[in-house]
């Protein structure tokens, strides 16, 4: 009789334990939870649009027969020298809040080719059709370029865009308005 006592007595134990190591499971998944929500409501109301990838400016799209140059020029905006950009990523809230990461926006041609010209760019917004897009920038002083060309603009757009944005294109600009670089609309699955 000793014996089976000392069985259940284990057991009872050896399910003590399990429950407490459950419960702590619980209560650190809990505050990870927590934490968890706290930083993305801190970044977003809700993200409606994300870009990812980016394409440098080719300012030139063609030449006419009767010798015409023409530019590059999407929704209004003229377009710089060549640039190049190795990566771009943005995410635009409900909010109006816009985050973005660029890496190597850099010049591609020219005496400068491979510097970042000593820029500073910011960021446009544009949504609805070509004729008849609306834009929507962030500070227009714009953030300087790093030496290797990147950079990060963390600010709210204004006007705040709309929710949907039709036809989305995101400019990156330089202080005198040409676009430097487009972003790539991330397409949701």
């Amino acid at each position: 009789m000793h014996s089976n006592f000392t069985k259940m007595s284990r057991v009872g134990k050896a399910h003590q334990g399990l429950v407490r190591g459950l419960m702590a499971a619980m209560v650190a998944l809990a505050v990870c939870g927590i934490a968890s929500a706290q930083s993305n409501s801190d970044s977003f109301l809700q993200p409606v649009l994300k870009f990812k990838g980016g394409i440098g400016v080719i300012p030139v799209t063609g030449v006419a027969a009767n010798g015409t140059v023409n530019l590059n020029i999407v929704r209004g905006v003229s377009p710089g020298a060549p640039w190049r950009i190795a990566d771009l990523d943005a995410t635009i809230g409900s909010d109006g809040h816009i985050r973005i990461t660029g890496r190597g926006l850099l010049l591609a041609s020219g005496n400068g080719i491979g510097t970042n010209a000593g820029q500073s760019v910011h960021a446009t917004l544009f949504c609805g059709p070509a004729a008849t897009a609306t834009a929507h920038n962030t500070n227009l002083a714009g953030v300087a370029l790093a030496a290797d060309g990147d950079f990060r603009i963390d600010d709210v757009l204004s006007p705040s865009a709309p929710v949907p944005c039709d036809s989305p294109v995101l400019l990156i600009r330089n202080v005198g308005g040409v676009w430097f670089a487009a972003g790539i609309p991330k397409v949701q699955q």
